[in-house]
């Protein structure tokens, strides 16, 4: 099961000129060039220009680039715009933030989880990862020798012990900052009786990669590196056996999933009656009387109140909205044999390979051209961008259930891409974690 352990953080010094607001970002692979320089353009010094030397992000730049991150990590180590504290500590970390007319607080903590490869049963994937996602986090990894951005991972906490444990008596946050409207604040544990038994109650647990899969493998490429050059195993404290998480309890009221809904294009023209034939041993399809103008509560209420594994079809052409209803809970079981049938009921992976694969592509693509696909966790962006030209039919999920993470981590399974959106993103720039 999952080792833990405190850790002395790097993070901005607190000085009235640092303002933690104009200083935390998204997470690097959601950036591009305009939102980089916008974040940029508020504070010089904001953590972009370390941990997104090179655009696009997820792509891999050159030596220089990630030479000037580490030239740049050093100068504000040195002024003292970067800080680390004297002595290890848990990190409390709480977002408080606003999703269709409720307010949340999700509340975690910031810790070192001790690297094991996945499949050993204490850190636990549920998505794919790609090669040169990878390598663009590790030349950043090798040159700089810190972890800047966490892993967000997931735990059973079904009593809150945890949380309730580290948020006991806490007092105001050591430091806040706003990102995107949700605030985010940040408090240390240094009370090694609290310390050592959050350590013993998450020695119990597995760890679920909710989002961050690349770090996390890009984390453990570095740790064989590290085993290279000492010509064999690290010693038992070596940072490099570490990766820096923020870790959150499945059961917190605050913990929000999302659905992410998708786009399709390169579509001939699409018919619904015609679509309707196609699927129908395997679904039900019905049209909505909601508009495109209701498109948010379409999803985020309607849908959410339906029975499992029933989806929305917009149709960019009509302007109408259709209610899909599975029918067939076994409409995998010939095309994925070797897959569980927890995997199988997904309805990211029925909508991948039966709706997509069996359906759309090949009858419904236009002629030699492949389908395209866009993804969006926000409803309301979906009528704009299926306007029956670039995108042709928007496809709306319900939130994949929690459960599905421990479900397939049994059997040692992965759930196809862009299966869930924790919302919000984790903030880079809370803490740094050092690997010198």
């Amino acid at each position: 099961m999952a080792t833990i352990r405190p850790f002395a953080a790097v993070s901005y010094a607190r000085r009235p000129e640092l303002d933690l607001s104009n200083l935390i970002a998204p997470p690097y692979d959601v950036l591009d060039e305009r939102s980089q320089a916008a974040l940029i353009a508020g504070h010089p010094r904001n953590i972009t220009v370390i941990d997104l030397p090179h655009l696009p992000a997820k792509t891999v730049g050159p030596d220089a680039a990630y030479a000037r991150a580490t030239a740049t990590l050093d100068a504000w180590l040195a002024d003292g715009t970067l800080v680390q504290d004297g002595r290890a500590a848990l990190y409390p970390y709480a977002q408080s933030y606003e999703h269709a007319g409720r307010t949340y607080h999700r509340r975690g903590f910031i810790a070192l989880v001790k690297l094991s490869p996945f499949g050993a049963g204490d850190v636990i994937p549920h998505e794919k990862t790609y090669r040169e996602a990878i390598e663009d986090r590790l030349k950043l990894t090798r040159a700089t020798r810190v972890q800047l951005s966490p892993i967000f991972g997931l735990f059973s906490d079904p009593r809150n012990e945890v949380t309730n444990l580290l948020y006991k008596n806490l007092g105001r946050p050591e430091a806040s900052g706003t990102l995107d409207g949700v605030k985010n604040d940040l408090w240390s544990v240094i009370d090694a009786e609290v310390e050592n038994h959050v350590i013993d109650l998450m020695g119990t647990k597995p760890i679920y990669v909710a989002d961050g899969h690349h770090r996390y493998t890009m984390a453990l490429q570095y740790q064989f590196e590290m085993e290279q050059k000492n010509g064999g195993p690290l010693p038992p404290s070596h940072p490099a056996n570490y990766c820096l998480f923020v870790l959150v309890g499945m059961q917190d009221p605050g913990l929000l999933i999302l659905p992410t809904h998708r786009f399709i294009g390169n579509l001939a023209p699409f018919d619904v009656a015609t679509f309707k034939a196609a699927v129908g041993g395997a679904f039900e399809v019905t049209e909505s009387p909601l508009g495109p103008e209701r498109m948010a509560e379409f999803a985020d209420d309607f849908l959410k109140k339906e029975p499992p594994h029933t989806l929305g079809l917009f149709d960019g052409r009509t302007r109408k909205l259709h209610v899909l209803r599975l029918k067939d809970l076994d409409v995998l079981a010939n095309l994925e044999p070797g897959q569980s049938d927890a995997w199988r009921r997904l309805d990211v992976a029925i909508l991948q390979r039966y709706l997509l694969d069996e359906v759309l592509a090949p009858r419904f693509a236009a002629p030699g051209r492949e389908i395209t696909k866009g993804y969006t966790a926000d409803p309301a962006t979906i009528a704009p961008q299926v306007d029956g030209e670039r995108y042709q039919v928007g496809l709306l999920l319900q939130p994949t259930p929690l459960t599905a993470l421990e479900d397939l981590g049994k059997h040692g399974e992965v759930m196809p891409q862009k299966s869930t959106y924790f919302f919000p993103k984790l903030a880079t720039g809370m803490v740094v974690n050092s690997l010198r």
